[in-house]
């Protein structure tokens, strides 16, 4: 029992000091930030998905094309 006690007030303590963390965390210099962000529209967030997509492409293409130039120009690397 006193071993079930003694965890619990060390998880109490834990917990206490995370909740102070995280309290503080919009009141510093990210707390602009925070209030100035806010939840895309359906618009934007296509937009956005959108333009990432077309970065994986390119990345995957570009990674691609180096692999088969290893691949079969082994020679001049």
């Amino acid at each position: 029992m006193a071993d079930e006690a003694a965890g619990s007030g060390a998880a109490q303590d834990f917990q206490d000091e995370l909740d102070s963390k995280i309290s503080g965390f919009g009141k510093g210099k990210y707390g602009r930030i925070l209030q100035m962000a806010h939840t895309p529209d359906k618009e934007e967030f296509i937009k956005t998905s959108k333009i990432s997509a077309i970065g994986i492409i390119v990345l995957g293409a570009l990674g691609f094309f180096i692999m088969w130039l290893m691949t079969y120009l082994p020679d001049y690397f």
